[in-house]
């Protein structure tokens, strides 16, 4: 028997062939409402849990990857790799805009571009996009 990752990740994959988000409580709830609903990603809020609301950084990336699903938020902190291994996760991408339009519009360009192909496209790396991102193979 393995871990709760090893053995639940694989049926998640199965199930869902839609990106799965782990948005933590910074992501607006805007957003995370236009992730759900016109990006169609299968998206867990914190904000949502009560349980989760309050927990700590470290404990939102655990279960992240417990959950196989990508980390998304705007705190950069994540960005900490003696704190946030990247090994670790399934996936860490911190979004940065002037405003709620301009994560969307990045969110948006992600979907085509990192999330068209894989469900987890970030497993075991990092990324930070800003709204002036642009694929590698735009």
């Amino acid at each position: 028997m393995g871990t709760l990752s090893s053995e639940l990740g694989p049926v998640a994959e199965a199930v869902s062939d839609r990106p799965r988000i782990y948005a933590d409580a910074n992501v607006p709830a805007g957003l995370v409402s236009f992730m759900r609903e016109k990006l169609k990603w299968d998206v867990l809020f914190v904000m949502d849990q009560p349980d989760l609301r309050r927990a700590r950084d470290l404990e939102h990336f655990r279960l992240a990857r417990q959950l196989r699903r990508t980390l998304v938020t705007l705190d950069r902190d994540y960005l900490d790799d003696r704190m946030f291994p990247p090994a670790e996760g399934c996936g860490v991408l911190v979004i940065s805009a002037p405003d709620e339009r301009g994560l969307a519009a990045l969110l948006k360009r992600l979907d085509a571009h990192l999330f068209a192909a894989d469900v987890l496209p970030l497993d075991g790396r990092k990324l930070h996009a800003h709204s002036d991102w642009q694929s590698e193979h735009a």
